[in-house]
């Protein structure tokens, strides 16, 4: 059995630690809020802007004239991998990778080129660790900073690599926020968008509305486009970050709770060893004061 003064020292280590992890657990709900409130704020947004596109694919020509839908034969697949820049948040980054490992061989056994892109220092170095080249690593700003801006900076070079030719076909991979508890690692499908019908496939409308365009409607489509797939990358971004918040906030519970056990258990180790002194030192003193007398 320890000593009491080892005792001593891992109950106040312990402790210690106890007080960090609930000190990062609060901090881990504080930000959950934030991106909760933001996620929400930024939802009528993407509606309205979609429920927009949808109002002019009717009115485009076709896809030739829309290169953003054009569906040709997939030989690359582009991904982008959005994960945490830090640790401490469970099985957050762990749950994703592995989807994306699963994805990546399905794709290769098929014959399929794969390039990825990645945002967060987490899915870079697991990547480059297993000899994958990345095409592009988003370093600033971080993910719990970044805003609208990143998002585009994100969403044009995926739809400049589509253009180009340089992939076929480009997907996201992220952890899609469900509850505190829940975030499931999603592979959501991003260029080419098929989502949405244009030209003869479209949904008539019920009414017509009155309005002008100026320039024509595939013009005003073409231009609309990116907005939208901005809007896409940026929820995506949003949805990852409250999952990284909620994994770290479980995860440092957990921890908070195990400590708290671990705690009480030394105690009553180091309780049950004090007595145990106590004990032998009064036996001590008894045996002495029989033999004197």
């Amino acid at each position: 059995m320890a000593n009491l003064k080892e005792l001593r020292g891992r109950i106040k280590s312990v402790a210690s630690i106890a007080q960090i992890t609930k000190a990062m657990e609060m901090v881990a709900s504080m930000k959950l809020r934030k991106v909760q409130a933001k996620a929400q704020s930024f939802h009528p947004y993407t509606e309205e802007i979609r429920h927009m596109i949808e109002a002019l694919a009717s009115k485009v020509s076709g896809n030739a004239d829309v290169p953003l839908f054009l569906q040709r034969e997939v030989n690359t697949v582009g991904i982008l991998g959005i994960t945490s820049d830090r640790g401490l948040c469970g099985s957050y980054n762990s749950n994703l990778l592995f989807a994306l490992r699963k994805q990546v061989e399905e794709l290769q056994a098929a014959g399929k080129k794969v390039k990825f892109w990645c945002y967060g220092r987490k899915g870079y170095a697991w990547l480059t660790r297993r000899g994958y080249e990345v095409e592009r690593f988003f370093v600033e700003p971080a993910l719990d900073k970044a805003d609208f801006s990143a998002a585009r900076l994100v969403g044009k070079a995926l739809v400049e690599a589509f253009e180009s030719g340089m992939v076929d076909e480009a997907r996201l991979f992220y952890s899609r926020f469900q509850s505190m508890i829940k975030f499931v690692p999603t592979n959501a499908a991003f260029l080419p968008i098929a989502s949405i019908a244009v030209g003869q496939d479209a949904k008539k409308q019920n009414f017509e509305l009155d309005f002008l365009l100026e320039p024509d409607a595939t013009t005003v489509f073409n231009r609309l486009m990116p907005r939208y797939l901005e809007t896409v990358v940026f929820d995506s971004m949003l949805q990852a970050l409250a999952s990284e918040h909620a994994s770290r906030r479980m995860a440092m519970k957990g921890a908070t709770d195990a400590a708290t056990r671990m705690n009480k258990g030394l105690k009553k180790v180091y309780n049950r060893a004090r007595q145990e002194n106590i004990t032998k030192e009064l036996l001590d003193i008894i045996g002495g004061a029989s033999a004197v007398s």
